[in-house]
């Protein structure tokens, strides 16, 4: 996985731990890694049902309002939470390693990532609306 370089607790205990900002900028990364190598994804599997090209569009959407929505909601830390997370995600090897991924692999990182992320934001959530009974 192109993701497999960056540093991310292993176990929601783990998660737990790690500063509320800290966490933030991990989902961050993960979303804006995850940019390019699904617009790549589309662009390159034309070929696919137009329901499952459309499916994937709607993913590659998706990432990218998920990734507005907590820039908006967290609202942005600091201002170079997002340079930073970009700047970031650009020194992962993005192209080459989305490119030469089988479509499996491909998605089995994407779940993997998405698992992580949707983790990281139920934690988040918690700890802003106690409330909740997490």
């Amino acid at each position: 996985c192109h993701t497999s370089g960056m540093l991310t607790p292993n176990g929601k205990e783990y998660a737990q731990k790690i500063p509320r900002e800290e966490l933030t900028h991990l989902i961050l990364k993960l979303l804006q890694a995850w940019k390019e190598p699904l617009s790549h994804f589309n662009q390159h599997h034309q070929e696919l049902p137009d329901d499952s090209l459309s499916k994937a569009k709607q993913i590659s959407n998706m990432v990218h309002e998920l990734k507005t929505g907590v820039e908006k909601s967290m609202g942005i830390i600091s201002n170079s939470l997002n340079g930073m997370a970009s700047s970031e995600a650009e020194g992962l090897s993005i192209g080459n390693e989305a490119d030469m991924m089988s479509d499996s692999d491909f998605i089995h990182c994407f779940r993997r990532d998405s698992n992580k992320v949707q983790s990281y934001l139920k934690i988040l959530k918690c700890r802003i609306m106690p409330e909740n009974s997490c």
